[in-house]
């Protein structure tokens, strides 16, 4: 699975986005909390306890907002 880390002004890592089965993605914090969730085919973004939070990809936003 890959990982891609998300990096803030002063490139420091602030999370992860991770590639899951199925094309899901999983978004974590530095210390690998998990924030939240995207799956494609409903086009939808969870949050860690499962409630939609919003339509499309916004796992980055968690991320940044999280910090």
């Amino acid at each position: 699975m890959a990982r891609q880390s998300i990096k803030d002004s002063n490139f420091r890592i602030i999370g992860y986005i991770e590639d899951m089965a199925g094309g899901k993605q999983k978004a974590m914090d530095a210390n690998y909390r998990i924030l939240g969730y995207y799956d494609p085919k409903t086009n939808k973004t969870q949050d860690a306890n499962y409630r939609i939070i919003a339509n499309g990809n916004v796992l980055s936003g968690l991320i940044f907002d999280h910090r």
